[in-house]
């Protein structure tokens, strides 16, 4: 069964690259949530990870929204411009990237926190900081 994964982004055209790249790496992408409104419709959902940008349309919700997928056992990803906004991080989360990505990182990183959560010994892609 392949792995259930949510993107949370508010730029259309970076949310449909991300949901092509998984698609294409064979993961079921349940859903495209700009802001912290339609995230709500994911969270009693079965999700294995989110990819979670910080600031979406209303606001810097990404944190709250992280936080909360955590809390409900979802693996959670930071895929942000801005990754000083998430201080030492965010309970659940396991790790940041840097926008621009490419597919190789979003190829790697999701790799990775699919590995953990599968409690695989795994070595993080190096453009992946690490939180927690």
């Amino acid at each position: 069964m392949p792995a259930r994964i949510l993107i949370v982004e508010d730029e259309m055209l970076v949310a449909i690259e991300l949901e092509t790249v998984l698609g294409d790496l064979g993961y079921e992408v349940v859903g495209i949530a700009p802001d912290l409104t339609a995230a709500r419709e994911y969270f009693d959902q079965a999700l294995d990870l989110a990819l979670v940008d910080l600031n979406l349309r209303d606001g810097l919700t990404g944190p709250q929204i992280g936080e909360t997928l955590g809390g409900r056992g979802v693996s959670v990803l930071f895929v942000t411009a801005n990754p000083r906004q998430l201080g030492h991080g965010i309970a659940g989360a396991i790790g940041v990237i840097t926008k621009p990505t490419d597919e190789d990182m979003v190829k790697a990183a999701v790799a990775y926190a699919l590995a953990v959560r599968r409690g695989q010994v795994a070595e993080a892609p190096p453009y992946l900081r690490l939180l927690g």
